[in-house]
């Protein structure tokens, strides 16, 4: 089965981290987390299917694109992933949140506490950066299942993503195993790769919510309504150009650093969704709000997911990649 029709068969109503948990093991069982790599030649069908999940449940996609990331990471840093497993990704690196790595004769030890890890309470595998005694970055695997792991019910008040807990854990002597060298995680080019990804995620959960717009307006003849479709239209047709131009962009050079095209995709991709959530309620009114649970959820879902960019801080961290360039048709 096509992961389309996967979820097609599900209810997209996941009351709490444990059922997400249920559902991304369900497709790792299924095979439905073997995604192309980016640069593989197939970038667009990984975004894909990112979307398809972001376009259900955004609680879902959080999980699967983190594990997924995870696997792609693992492999283009010469590793294999444990088979059926289920992997958090880890990068976030508060000044009151850090990870310390202590060699132990063969292997090395983690201390400390990492903070934001998405749907540690239902998975089996945790790849997160830490700090050696050089204070250089390192990414590390880890098993959770083991004595050196507590998986706190700390840092997590949401209610948007709510479902994904995406608390406090603390690490106190739990073994781990280094993937690549120090500095690795940030320097290759998957990076910002995977970051177009985030920017699938978002895109899927617009179109979804969108939609409900469309399908409103082929039974009303609402000239507010049709026109806030137009505006809805443009925006999806926008975000959907600059992710199909980036996949082919990233498979005709895999190697190339994709930092300025990452940064322009999110940043097209995420005034998009907010445009559309935008014109989507305006078009609507409160109907869906109170009374379609999963326009509901996606809705509150949404705006938390797009706080994955740093809004103005991001939109000025390209203004200085383009500052010297030129636009061009």
């Amino acid at each position: 089965m096509d992961l389309q029709g996967f979820l097609h068969r599900l209810s997209p109503d996941y009351a709490d981290t444990q059922a997400l948990g249920r559902c991304l093991r369900a497709l790792v069982e299924a095979g439905l987390d073997r995604l192309p790599l980016p640069g593989s030649g197939r970038t667009l069908e990984r975004f894909q299917a990112l979307a398809e999940v972001g376009g259900h449940d955004l609680g879902l996609c959080k999980l699967y694109e983190g594990h997924t990331d995870a696997l792609a990471i693992i492999r283009q840093l010469g590793g294999s992933p444990t088979p059926g497993s289920t992997w958090g990704m880890w990068a976030a690196e508060p000044p009151q949140a850090r990870v310390r790595i202590s060699p132990q004769g063969q292997s090395i030890v983690l201390n400390g506490c990492k903070a934001w890890c998405s749907g540690a309470a239902v998975l089996n595998h945790g790849l997160l950066t830490a700090w050696d005694e050089q204070d250089r970055q390192q990414l590390v695997a880890v098993a959770l299942d083991q004595p050196g792991v507590t998986i706190t019910d700390q840092g997590w008040h949401a209610v948007g993503m709510g479902a994904t807990g995406s608390v406090d854990v603390l690490f106190d002597g739990a073994r781990a195993h280094a993937i690549g060298q120090p500095g690795d995680y940030l320097q290759r080019p998957g990076f910002w790769q995977g970051g177009i990804g985030i920017a699938a995620c978002w895109y899927g959960a617009a179109q979804r919510i969108a939609e409900r717009l469309r399908s409103h307006c082929a039974h009303h003849e609402e000239p507010h309504a049709l026109a806030h479709l137009g505006a809805v239209d443009s925006a999806l047709q926008a975000a959907a150009e600059v992710l199909r131009g980036s996949a082919l962009g990233i498979d005709a050079a895999p190697l190339d650093n994709a930092e300025l095209l990452a940064r322009r995709v999110r940043a097209v991709v995420e005034h998009s969704a907010e445009q559309v959530i935008l014109h989507v309620g305006h078009g609507l009114g409160a109907g869906p709000y109170c009374k379609d649970r999963q326009f509901a959820r996606l809705i509150a879902d949404l705006p938390v997911f797009l706080r994955q960019s740093h809004a103005e801080r991001d939109l000025a961290a390209l203004g200085r990649q383009v500052i010297n360039g030129t636009w061009s048709l």
